[in-house]
């Protein structure tokens, strides 16, 4: 017989981005496993970017509701100067100039009046509609996908009013999240994030996030366990995929790059290289393919590095691959901040899928570098080893300059395929039925 559930999901195409990226590809696989998915999600929200070719993984006939939503987005636009059609940027990321005074005042407002985010005046509407639904229609569970955590209470409101067992999936952290002490929170706005942080993960049948140290540190301040199911990579993408390797030696970065993750040794490491080793700095080619923070770009300046960089705005993601599989190194920073243990980058396992060698810039205790480390899938160096970055990256260069292409395994990635994590996820929603 088969189940039905609801995901509660602010993103969905054509959004574009990480966010909309792991339960679009659940909800791709679910049918396989006897889940008939429904998705609720909202209508006209804010989203950093549009990608129509996502459309294309979302299954036929599935059913989706959209419920309309306000956001304080085009009072904050008009607040710091920016035009109606801008999108703004997720996690602190500023593009082209130092934050103003009134930006500074809009994340105070932010962190301290729409708790538990912006999208707060979704939570009423939806919760209304969404109950009118289940008034007429059965379900068997009900999946809150966070952030915005602010689907995680539409879950609570609706788990406390019908009993349905409820899954709450933290594809970020909450308080732990690692701008949280950016928000400017008052005593009041942080004792109240924590309350509805502590009330969701209290009443929620089964808990999710994304790595091990997130778990473990959920775990330690909440006395729950969480379940861990990564995010993954899709093989249809990579399938009938013929991309020839690209002439120079590439580094690229696909996705966000804010200032937390800027690689200050490597900029200043390929720098040296380049006025060490005759015909580096021709050879080299630093692509940037989405948004960079002007940190970054002022980073590779001072360095250098400002006739290397090819800057690529945001591509769809069906293109996405095409760069992935082209690169003789991928780039992957780890975020700088006290919670980097538990930071995988949802890129991390499109990397893999592409079997390019990863240079990887974090703790090495930290998820990211364990799992490259036991799939051989590249290069691990912690944040201020400047001198086995050299190294490396002057042996990759001598074996680009005498073969063209720089070698790599990616052994057992195969439990990362997002078919495998489906699977992993229906074995919950089995369990809580």
């Amino acid at each position: 017989m088969i189940k039905k559930v609801l995901i509660i999901t602010y993103y969905w195409p054509p959004s574009g981005g990480a966010g909309v990226q792991r339960w679009l590809k659940f909800v791709k696989y679910l049918r396989e496993y006897g889940w008939e998915p429904i998705v609720f999600t909202a209508e006209g929200g804010e989203v950093p970017v549009l990608d129509h070719s996502l459309k294309k993984d979302i299954p036929e006939n599935v059913e989706v509701l959209r419920e309309p939503i306000w956001e304080p987005y085009s009072a904050y636009k008009k607040l710091i100067g920016q035009k109606k059609e801008d999108k703004i940027q997720t996690g602190f990321l500023t593009e082209n100039k130092k934050p103003k005074l009134m930006e500074r005042l809009s994340i105070w407002v932010r962190g301290n009046l729409f708790i538990p985010d912006a999208r707060k005046f979704w939570i009423k509407p939806s919760v209304k509609n969404l109950s009118n639904y289940l008034n007429e229609n059965k379900v068997d569970v009900i999946v809150s996908n966070g952030p915005p955590h602010t689907t995680h209470m539409i879950g609570l409101a609706l788990k406390k009013k019908f009993n349905i067992p409820w899954l709450a999936d933290f594809r970020d952290p909450w308080t732990n999240i690692d701008f949280y002490d950016k928000l400017m929170l008052s005593k009041w706005a942080d004792k109240k994030h924590h309350r509805l942080e502590d009330v969701v993960i209290k009443n929620a049948d089964k808990l999710v996030t994304v790595s091990p140290n997130w778990a473990k540190d959920f775990k330690e301040q909440s006395k729950r366990d969480f379940n861990v199911i990564y995010n993954g990579f899709d093989e249809k993408d990579f399938s009938d995929k013929e991309v020839e390797l690209d002439q120079k030696f590439s580094i690229v970065h696909i996705g966000s790059m804010n200032k937390d993750r800027n690689p200050h040794n490597l900029w200043r490491v390929l720098g040296e290289i380049c006025s060490e080793i005759e015909g580096f700095s021709k050879d080299l080619e630093i692509k940037m393919v989405g948004p960079t923070d002007v940190a970054i770009k002022n980073a590779l300046i001072e360095n250098n590095l400002s006739e290397n960089i090819n800057k690529i705005d945001y591509v769809p993601h069906s293109e996405v691959v095409t760069y992935l599989l082209g690169a003789q190194l991928l780039l992957l920073p780890i975020n700088d901040t006290p919670n980097s243990l538990g930071v995988i980058p949802g890129k991390l396992f499109e990397y893999l899928a592409a079997r390019r060698p990863i240079i990887c810039i974090g703790p090495l205790k930290g998820d990211s570098c364990r799992i490259i480390n036991e799939t051989e899938a590249g290069y691990t160096f912690s944040f201020n080893n400047k001198s086995d970055l050299k190294t490396a990256l002057i042996s990759l260069y001598n074996e680009f300059s005498e073969t063209g292409k720089v070698e790599c395994s990616s052994n057992s990635i195969e439990k990362f395929s997002r078919r495998n994590l489906t699977g992993q996820m229906a074995e919950l929603l089995n369990e809580i039925v």
